[in-house]
């Protein structure tokens, strides 16, 4: 283990520059880690140090995070440029990853980049992030998980960051205590200071990939999603894949498990129980002890 990470920029080839915290050698196998919403690189200090004495450890904010280039406009935040900016990423770094570990939002690129670039990366790692066709099921026939989804509506709105802002960041807060998770005896004043110092670069690049994405929750005003289908050939994983999953997430169910086989054939599976959406930060020596397990193998 290192005792410290460091920060840098690094610009892309196709003008958009991703503010980056690093650690390890340079000359090492990549591991990289991305982040979910509404968090920042920062959530994967401790596993950047954990894993920074063998490997070169890159965790991007992702474009309209923190310090990262914020295009403006929804479209820019369509899955197909998340994805090109990682690969793009990735490239710089030697053009292979040893693994792809990702939560959440970063999931979500993580699952299309694996798909799109198996031959960037030797093994992905998935923690509480759903695959885009078991979530589309789930949106499409699912009550429980509709309704544990209802928030990417309110999200998606003209409105949201006015919303989020209120009052101290109130909503956002009250998604890590009790919202998605549980009491969050992490959340020190020193970790709430780093999230705010996050969200006041910026609310608006993070709630664009909620309104860029065809995957919400169907309304009455809006059942765009009944429509939507995913052949298989297009979202299956054929690299060995982790999927760490806590049971505790109020907004992702465990249902979004079932029949994951079908679209990951190499796929190991590890329940975590009594953790909740943001075990990140709950367990982190947990996840770390099951990152190395992987990369084992």
């Amino acid at each position: 283990m290192i005792d410290s990470v460091a920060t840098v920029d690094v610009a892309l080839p196709h003008g958009i520059t991703l503010s980056c915290r690093v650690s390890g050698p340079e000359d090492a196998p990549v591991l990289m880690f991305l982040h979910g919403f509404p968090e920042a690189a920062f959530v994967w200090d401790e596993l950047l140090m954990h894993f920074g004495d063998r490997y070169r450890c890159i965790a991007p904010n992702l474009r309209g995070y923190e310090r990262s280039s914020a295009p403006a406009g929804v479209e820019p935040y369509r899955a197909k440029h998340l994805v090109a900016d990682i690969a793009a990423l990735v490239d710089l770094y030697g053009g292979r990853l040893k693994a792809l570990v990702a939560h959440d939002w970063g999931g979500a690129v993580a699952w299309n980049f694996a798909v799109q670039h198996e031959a960037k990366l030797d093994r992905l790692v998935i923690i509480n992030s759903p695959h885009p066709a078991t979530f589309l099921r789930a949106l499409q026939t699912d009550p429980a998980q509709q309704a544990a989804s209802a928030y990417m509506v309110t999200l998606r709105g003209a409105d949201a960051e006015s919303l989020l802002a209120a009052d101290d960041y109130a909503w956002l807060w009250a998604r890590f205590q009790g919202g998605w998770g549980g009491r969050a005896d992490w959340m020190t004043e020193a970790v709430k200071a780093q999230y705010r110092e996050v969200w006041r670069q910026g609310l608006t690049g993070p709630l664009n990939y909620y309104r860029a994405s065809p995957l919400y929750p169907p309304t009455a005003d809006d059942p765009s999603v009944m429509a939507l289908n995913f052949p298989a050939a297009f979202v299956t994983v054929h690299v060995p894949t982790l999927v760490l999953w806590a049971e505790e997430d109020k907004a992702l169910l465990p249902c979004l498990l079932d029949g994951l086989d079908r679209f990951v054939p190499q796929l190991k599976l590890v329940r975590l129980p009594g953790a909740t959406h943001w075990v990140v930060h709950e367990q982190p020596q947990r996840i770390a002890q099951e990152i190395e397990v992987a990369l084992a193998a």
